[in-house]
């Protein structure tokens, strides 16, 4: 998919802990980020209405948009790609979510672009749930290597550098910008 410049390094996952503070971390991001807009806890209208603020500042400031869900719903909404595991041949950037190598080798066969592999380290997001540690992580990034890898899980601008760009193309996060923690 030709896109008007290179995938982002720096990912913001939107969840519902921001409150009424994500619009203003997407503002704060780097220009050229990248977002993946999640929400699901609304319904399908407010969660469409949320997507065009987002959408609104996204383009403002050159951040690429990915919307959790079909590749249908992306194009409807005008994001400039979608975030789902799913198979099959896209005009749309498609990045995956994926925890281990069952879920990689399935999603493989849809040829993501983009696999944002987790949980690198413990995360507030899935409390309790066993991380990868960076030597599993590393391992499943190399069977990913068909896509570029995004590490999320844990992660902060001070992790992300700890890690070999020859391993991943950047890193996501949540509370890392949340306005607490940024």
């Amino acid at each position: 998919m030709p896109r008007s410049h290179p995938l982002p390094k720096i990912w913001l996952m939107t969840d519902a802990r921001f409150g009424d503070d994500q619009l203003r971390a997407i503002q704060r991001l780097p220009s050229r980020s990248g977002v993946v807009f999640r929400h699901y806890h609304l319904a399908t209208q407010q969660r469409r209405a949320m997507f065009a603020k987002v959408l609104r500042i996204c383009r403002r400031r050159g951040h690429l948009l990915l919307l959790a869900g079909d590749e249908r719903t992306a194009l409807r909404w005008h994001a400039d790609g979608f975030h789902q595991r799913s198979r099959g041949q896209t005009a749309l950037l498609h990045s995956a979510p994926v925890h281990n190598a069952r879920e990689i080798a399935s999603v493989k066969r849809g040829n993501p672009e983009v696999l944002f592999l987790s949980p690198l380290f413990d995360t507030s997001s899935h409390p309790g749930a066993r991380p990868l540690g960076p030597l599993q992580f590393q391992r499943l990034a190399k069977l990913g290597k068909s896509a570029d890898i995004i590490a999320l899980g844990g992660m902060s601008r001070q992790s992300a550098q700890m890690l070999s760009p020859r391993i991943i193309h950047g890193w996501a996060a949540i509370d890392a910008f949340r306005k607490k923690s940024a």
